[in-house]
């Protein structure tokens, strides 16, 4: 075990699955000569040349679109977007194109192709950088959405990603790239997508999250245990396919349930587990499932408001204690 950032964990996949298959190439706006807008890519230039590591103009409908072929021709594409707002300048391409091309031609083809890059809130970046998009991709059939919360996680499920065969949507967030933790040093560490990670186990209430709300819902879960409250807390890291063994097993043990997500509320990842919740745990519950979400409003750009926008510690200790 090392001690590594999220972001060190990314560059480390990335290099070690450009090292494993030749058919594996990075691309996007100054993924190259700049390293990556958030330093992602760093050195792999250096290692795998421009054949491998290719710099692309600011043309996200373009260079996805490249990466839909290359794929479709048995390469084995990673796509950067400097910010996932950007992406939805190659929305068409991730929706219309990469997401349906297996179902179309009857599986004749692969898409082993994943779309990558930093999205989320992060500081005072307003209201086109700051946005939680991943509900505009969960809600496609065909798209595999992931969101880690710490660097082990990243490194094992990007790794995986790479070798998949579908089109795999991987959102890390812009605002936890220097986060620490343990990374495996296996070059074949891998994390099997769709599986959820209980971080804390827990008996009164379940905390389902992802991404930036993980260690807010850790904190938080801190703090109930001081007022007596036992909270689960579960990551679920992969968005599309769901775990939904772990979500009734939780449920069924906890009867209470609480989604934390950084997004806008309504047609959301949060109301959907909610929908499923209430469909088949019905009989379970001891209280309402809540889903606490950002305020229905563009992010603003005053930090005072910026700060008001998404769930935190507090109001994720209120609403678990309004259930209780």
């Amino acid at each position: 075990m090392r001690t590594l950032s999220i972001r060190e964990a990314l560059n480390e996949a990335l290099a070690e699955e450009l090292q494993r298959d030749e058919s594996v190439f990075l691309m996007g706006e100054e993924v190259g000569y700049y390293d990556g807008a958030y330093k992602v890519s760093r050195d792999l230039l250096k290692r795998f040349g421009e054949r491998r590591i290719v710099d692309t103009p600011i043309s996200e409908n373009g260079f996805a679109g490249v990466g839909v072929g290359a794929a479709l021709i048995g390469l084995r594409p990673i796509i950067e977007f400097m910010t996932f707002n950007f992406s939805l300048i190659g929305i068409d391409q991730v929706i219309n194109a990469a997401a349906k091309m297996r179902y179309m031609s009857a599986g004749q083809y692969k898409l082993p192709i994943v779309f990558r890059g930093p999205g989320g809130s992060v500081h005072q970046l307003a209201a086109q950088h700051s946005q939680s998009l991943e509900s505009f991709f969960v809600h496609v059939p065909g798209l595999i959405v992931i969101m880690p919360s710490t660097p082990a996680d990243a490194k094992g499920l990007l790794k995986s990603a790479v070798r998949n065969d579908n089109p795999v949507v991987f959102i890390e967030s812009e605002a936890m790239y220097s986060v620490k933790g343990e990374v495996p040093d296996d070059p074949d560490y891998l994390i099997d997508i769709g599986t959820a990670r209980i971080r804390q186990s827990g008996s009164d209430v379940t905390l389902f999250c992802w991404s930036k709300t993980v260690p807010t819902c850790l904190s938080a879960a801190e703090q109930l245990s001081s007022h007596g409250i036992s909270a689960e807390v579960i990551d679920l890291r992969t968005l599309r396919p769901l775990d939904e063994e772990v979500i009734t097993t939780s449920v069924m043990k906890t009867n209470r349930a609480v989604v934390v997500q950084e997004a806008w509320p309504q047609a959301s990842v949060g109301s959907f587990i909610a929908q499923r919740i209430n469909e088949t745990l019905f009989d379970y519950l001891d209280a309402p499932v809540l889903v606490l979400s950002g305020l229905d409003i563009p992010y603003p750009y005053a930090k005072n408001l910026e700060q008001l926008m998404a769930p935190n510690v507090d109001s994720v200790v209120k609403a678990v204690e309004r259930l209780m």
